[in-house]
Parts: structure tokens; sequence; C-alpha cells
């Protein structure tokens, strides 16, 4: 059987969270390699927040930059 886990912070909160976790120890690296993973996933992670909150509110446009993506698949498509 499978375990459930309540989660007592939003999805939200921990994307937030997790973003804040990555900066901090980001700034702490000197730059190289390293820092830019870490900068890539607070990238990922402020992304998803705002994927998350586009698709918690109805009837709300896709951001501009997923109809730049979307754009650029559609027109390299034949």
């Amino acid at each position: 059987m499978r375990r459930r886990i309540k989660q007592s912070i939003s999805f939200s909160q921990r994307l937030a969270d997790e973003a804040v976790k990555f900066r901090k120890a980001a700034a702490e690296l000197p730059p190289g390699t390293a820092r830019e993973l870490l900068m890539k996933r607070v990238r990922q992670a402020e992304a998803a927040l705002q994927i998350n909150d586009w698709l918690a509110t109805p009837g709300a446009a896709p951001p501009s930059a997923l109809e730049q993506l979307t754009a650029k698949t559609t027109r390299e498509i034949p």
C-alpha cells in the first residue's frame, strides 16, 4: 500500500523556499560551474512557480515566455 504524505506547506511556498535556498547557496560560491548549476535550479523553481500560478488562475492567458516557446515550436514543425 502506498504511503500518503499530507503536506503542511503549499506547493507554491515550497517552490519559493527552494528558490531562496538555492540563491543563498549560489551567493556563497565563487563564479563557476557549481554556481551556475545552482542558479539554473533557481530559474527552474521560479519558472515552476509562475506556471503553477498560471494554472491556478482560471481563464488566465499563458505567460508570454510560453507563448514565444509555442510559437517557435509550431514554426519549426512542417
